[in-house]
């Protein structure tokens, strides 16, 4: 009898602790949902706002042509341009050595009269500099950071930081002719001024079919890919990912994919953008499916949209798109739309 009183004690005893148990689960994910704040979202420019353009990146060599068309990009658009001091240096590989491009960089965060910080060019450099970066300043004056490929790390940093970012056109993407990249240069203004910023996007038959709506995150699979088990690997948890890459084989997109699923990037992902797949090498053993196909065997198991080709990447035709806003998210296989929420 007194067996039977002790079992049967230890089994509400049991109970009681498992409610406790998931009560704390429950109030935990509560927590974290109710107290996540708002991103923030730098001041939208006006005539009279400064641009600082630096180099965070690669070498700038024989440059000067593109960084002045910038200049004179910003200017008719009435804002002032302040270049960066190191951005015409020259360390081996880069545009100064990582305590120069930092410097410039930090520069232009901390100055409250910078309202935009235009990236020169991409390469590889920026996660050699990105841990000197001090974001305490540019917390209290946020400011549009601008820039996509290897600036894909800094737009990590910043939706870790909470700041809304602009992967877009870069000074070295200008032209002689500006009609060759017309969308190009036409929503990067938009976004950089506030103006609308929805896109139709043309229908594919691999699009996975679905609507949808989330933070958008992302940009250069590789640099995506180097982030992961560092401090700068972002949490892709109810957000959208947009991804584009260049110049690589097919397993090495595999690969990279497969490593960020193994990382758990796509089991809560809202949905998935891909962007320009750009000159494709061709390995001696061919993959043997399209990278299509290849990028949808890899989500198989997830049930959330996914998007082809748009037009966001290593072309001349590089859409605007604001990191870390809200975005609504429609996908068919005749046309898609993508639209950011004010």
């Amino acid at each position: 009898m007194i067996f039977k009183r002790i079992t049967y004690a230890l089994l509400i005893l049991t109970l009681f602790c498992h409610t406790i148990v998931l009560a704390q689960s429950s109030n935990s994910t509560y927590s974290t949902t109710t107290m996540s704040k708002p991103f923030l979202q730098p001041q939208h420019l006006k005539a009279g706002d400064s641009v600082a353009i630096v180099a965070p990146s690669g070498i700038l060599r024989n440059r000067e042509k593109e960084i002045n068309q910038a200049k004179d990009l910003l200017k008719s658009w009435g804002l002032n341009v302040v270049v960066g001091e190191h951005v015409f240096k020259k360390a081996n590989h880069f545009a100064g050595t990582d305590d120069e491009r930092a410097d410039d960089f930090q520069k232009a965060l901390d100055n409250p009269n910078i309202k935009a910080i235009w990236c020169a060019r991409g390469g590889y450099g920026t996660v050699r500099m990105i841990d000197k970066l001090d974001y305490t300043k540019f917390k209290e004056n946020p400011k549009w950071v601008i820039g996509y490929s290897d600036i894909t790390a800094i737009h990590n940093q910043l939706n870790i930081e909470g700041s809304e970012s602009i992967h877009a056109m870069m000074c070295t993407s200008l032209k002689d002719d500006f009609t060759e990249i017309e969308q190009t240069i036409e929503t990067f203004k938009c976004a950089l001024f506030g103006q609308p910023l929805s896109y139709t996007v043309k229908g594919s038959k691999y699009n996975k079919t679905g609507n949808t709506s989330g933070p958008l995150v992302g940009g250069n699979l590789t640099l995506l890919h180097t982030m992961l088990g560092s401090k700068t690997s972002i949490d892709t948890s109810g957000k959208i990912l947009f991804i584009e890459e260049i110049g690589e084989y097919k397993y090495h997109i595999d690969r990279m994919l497969q490593s960020l699923k193994r990382a758990g990037y796509f089991e809560n992902l809202k949905g998935l953008i891909i962007g320009d797949m750009s000159n494709m090498r061709k390995n001696t053993t061919p993959w043997g499916t399209s990278i299509e196909q290849l990028i949808l065997d890899v989500v198989a198991d997830y049930d959330f949209p996914v998007l082809f080709d748009f037009p966001a990447g290593h072309e001349d035709d590089n859409r605007a798109l604001i990191l870390g806003r809200t975005i609504e998210l429609k996908v068919s296989k005749e046309s898609s739309l993508l639209t950011f929420a004010n």
